[in-house]
């Protein structure tokens, strides 16, 4: 079960090793930043909610994967 809720970080340090490949290592951290900075909001949301820390932690990793692929 863990390891299908760390598919959309896997997803994520894929792309930011390939942007940090072409456009540097500035950019990849930026990037990084922005899924963390999404990662805790939702985190934060979920918990103020009242969910679970189990159930907080799997909503606010598909919540920042289903917004970020939302352009494609």
């Amino acid at each position: 079960m863990l390891r299908g809720s760390l598919l959309p970080v896997i997803i994520w340090l894929g792309v930011l090793v390939f942007v940090c490949a072409i456009y540097g290592p500035v950019v990849a951290v930026v990037i990084g930043g922005l899924f963390v900075a999404l990662f805790l909001a939702g985190f934060v949301f979920r918990r103020r909610s009242g969910h679970s820390v189990k159930c907080s932690f799997y909503g606010a990793v598909g919540g920042v994967l289903d917004k970020s692929m939302l352009g494609f």
